[in-house]
């Protein structure tokens, strides 16, 4: 037997007594629900954020309707937001406490992990540790973005996101935070559906929809960030002025004549 080979064994954690327990599929289902429902809030938040492509007054209305505004005759509370990215922090961090349970606590397990993978050749063994490397940059990227829409989301909207891109020149943070929760989520939704939903369905089909669907998001993301930087630059003078939609300032105007 090769050394790499007793280091794959070692490192498996097949020389130790098997145990019987149901801690730890317990706690691999809690961390597949909680990665399940970020997913499906990425895919509403890229949905929401996005809405500036089809106008600045679209996304002004859907700013406004999460804070209330149509709800209390014309009065906005971010604080319902700051509410929302509050509980999205919760269970951010939750599933970051059982995702990271499984990553390499060593150099030594990493090397392992390297042995297996170059030995195996095996693709999904490959997106699990591009997982590893975007859930370690979300920790951060993440915890910076949900850390100021807590804080300040009153900010958000046309002119306060278009300013965090180009006067604030954040874009790079947020370019760089879009990849890696397109590629983390796409990975993680793969998995999912592997190891929980269809597990007898053909790999390759499944990573082709995987992609796809990353694919799309980026595409999407994309756009979306080049629409808010367009809006930060025409705003550029006035970084700190609140949008006003076009029907609003129309009103003004007739009421003046």
């Amino acid at each position: 037997m090769s050394k790499e080979e007793d280091v794959l064994i070692d490192r498996a954690g097949l020389t130790d007594k098997i145990k019987k327990s149901r801690i730890p599929a317990r706690l691999d289902l809690l961390q597949s629900l909680s990665g399940l429902l970020l997913f499906l809030f990425m895919c509403g938040h890229m949905f929401f954020v996005a809405t500036i492509l089809l106008g600045r007054d679209v996304m002004w209305a859907v700013t406004k309707f999460f804070e209330g505004y149509f709800f209390t005759g014309g009065k906005s509370y971010p604080w319902i937001v700051s509410i929302v990215v509050g509980v999205v922090a919760v269970l951010f961090v939750v599933h970051a406490m059982l995702a990271v349970r499984k990553f390499p606590a060593s150099y030594k397990q990493y090397h392992a992990y390297r042995v297996h993978m170059k030995g195996m050749h095996h693709g999904d063994t490959t997106l699990w540790i591009w997982q590893v490397y975007t859930g370690f940059a979300l920790f951060f990227l993440a915890s910076a973005h949900l850390y100021q829409m807590f804080f300040w989301p009153e900010n958000i909207g046309p002119y306060g996101s278009g300013a965090r891109m180009w006067t604030d020149m954040l874009w790079p943070f947020y370019l760089i935070m879009l990849l890696a929760i397109e590629l983390h989520g796409g990975i993680g939704i793969y998995r999912l559906a592997i190891k929980w939903c269809i597990p007898n369905a053909p790999r390759e089909t499944l990573r082709k929809v995987k992609w796809g669907l990353t694919a799309f998001f980026l595409i999407i993301g994309l756009l979306t960030l080049v629409a808010y930087m367009k809006t930060g630059y025409d705003h550029r003078d006035h970084p700190n002025e609140r949008y006003t939609p076009s029907w609003a300032v129309d009103s003004v105007n007739e009421g003046s004549k």
